[in-house]
């Protein structure tokens, strides 16, 4: 039968201080009222039973998630005792989901991501679906279709068809992150996609690939598998999982494995990982300011980004291109070209403050 799993583990420290540890991005009503998680939970929905929808994440996130969507059952949330990479996320998913399903195929999508259109995603999910069932040993991502020379994403550099009438086309390489001469230079050949970091096989095939490139991540999940809803569960859980080597699923797999394709996804696709890529969600005025929760009063004021969680009345007076988000524990305000610095800000608070504020 097919599955998908929802990673949901990421932290989202680029949206702090809304986004914290007690309540992380993926959680947050940030699209309109409704969480990036809830949005990404309903997007397989036709390709996949709602019934077997899984959501992996951070063991301190599962009752959180219960409670936001009570739909989910207990077993249908996979929390990780901490964060160790793609390639144990994946492979602890895929081990649970082989021992419910020897022949299960497992689509691997994102939590904070927004993709439109909708049907076209589903579209290309269901061929991924059909070609994992037609060729078994395929290992299928998908490529969205770049719009602009980015340099913050990966590429896949496609190649022939996998098979004749296959949507799905062979992978010639994965590119990291070029720079800009180099990105044009993928754009303008037309041979590169985004690596978006969505994929689908049987996930037999994927921990037959983790044993063979990743042997000590396999041997671990495959060991926490066999005391799945058994009452030590949690116990062996919390101590093999962090013990596991932290890589991620394209550098231990996807890089290495000679079998796999990639589907092209022409889709609108928003990283929903920092203010900046929020803001592209808002409508500006005419001066360029964009506002969500919050009012906002700008006099002389261009570019301005402001976020609130209780409709906080935010004033600016001659001010040029800046970010500002208010909780009721913290504000921050920052040049918007600086916002990639908030990482390093939180590192700050926590040496000075601890856990308090972060």
């Amino acid at each position: 039968m097919r599955y998908a799993v929802i990673m949901a583990g990421g932290a989202g420290t680029r949206l702090w201080p809304m986004s914290t540890r007690a309540r992380p991005k993926q959680l947050l009503p940030l699209i309109k009222g409704r969480c990036l998680l809830e949005i990404a939970v309903r997007r397989p929905v036709g390709v996949v039973d709602a019934s077997r929808v899984y959501v992996c994440t951070g063991v301190d996130y599962v009752e959180k998630i219960r409670r936001e969507m009570p739909e989910f059952s207990a077993a249908q949330i996979l929390g990780e005792p901490c964060g160790r990479d793609t390639v144990n996320a994946i492979g602890f998913s895929a081990a649970i989901l082989s021992r419910l399903d020897a022949d299960a195929a497992m689509a691997v999508l994102t939590a904070d991501h927004l993709i439109e259109p909708g049907d076209i995603f589903q579209q290309c999910l269901e061929a991924g679906f059909e070609t994992v069932e037609r060729h078994p040993q395929a290992l299928v991502t998908f490529g969205i279709t770049p719009t602009y020379p980015a340099t913050g994403f990966g590429y896949v550099h496609k190649g022939q068809p996998l098979a004749v009438d296959s949507q799905a086309l062979r992978v010639q390489a994965f590119r990291e992150k070029p720079d800009e001469r180099m990105a044009e230079q993928y754009i303008s050949s037309g041979e590169y996609l985004w690596n978006s970091g969505m994929f689908v096989w049987k996930a037999r095939t994927i921990l037959e690939e983790i044993r063979r490139y990743a042997p000590e991540t396999y041997a671990g999940v495959m060991e926490i598998a066999r005391h799945w809803q058994l009452p030590d569960y949690q116990t062996r859980l919390a101590e093999i999982y962090p013990s596991l080597p932290k890589v991620s699923i394209d550098y231990a797999v996807m890089e290495k494995s000679p079998d796999v394709a990639v589907i092209p996804m022409p889709v609108q696709w928003l990283d929903v990982g920092s203010w900046g890529s929020f803001a592209a969600t808002l409508t500006a005025d005419a001066a360029g300011n964009k506002a969500a929760g919050c009012q906002l009063a700008a006099l002389n004021s261009h570019g301005v980004v402001a976020v609130s969680q209780d409709q906080h009345l935010i004033a600016t007076i001659g001010v040029q291109d800046i970010t500002i988000v208010h909780t009721p524990e913290a504000t921050l305000i920052c040049p918007t070209q600086q916002a990639e610095n908030i990482k390093q800000m939180v590192s700050q608070l926590q040496n000075e403050f601890g856990d308090r504020y972060v």
